[in-house]
């Protein structure tokens, strides 16, 4: 299995199919992130790639899978990110 791009091959990669300096893209990727968490509680679309959601999850019964024993997991609040069909499509493939 291939290795994950890290931060520095993106930025790398970004920076050679742009006219843009490693630098730059980065401060662009920085500013980005930091709106998806300003805006996550209103839902943040980056056109194209996907969507990032607040949910809530219900309390529910869970198992220690050491012992077997029931407990009890409580209610949260968290976050998730849908993809659009589109960019599914071109890593999956149509069905």
């Amino acid at each position: 299995m291939a290795k994950m791009m890290t931060k520095s091959a993106t930025l790398g990669y970004l920076g050679q199919k742009t006219s843009l300096s490693k630098k730059q893209i980065g401060d662009v990727l920085d500013e980005l992130l930091a709106l998806a968490c300003k805006e996550a509680k209103n839902g943040f679309v980056v056109p194209g790639f996907g969507k990032l959601v607040l949910a809530n999850r219900k309390a529910r019964i869970g198992r220690n899978p050491q012992t077997g024993e029931p407990l009890k997991i409580p209610a949260k609040r968290v976050c998730k990110f849908r993809i659009t069909k589109s960019l599914k499509d071109a890593v999956l493939g149509k069905k």
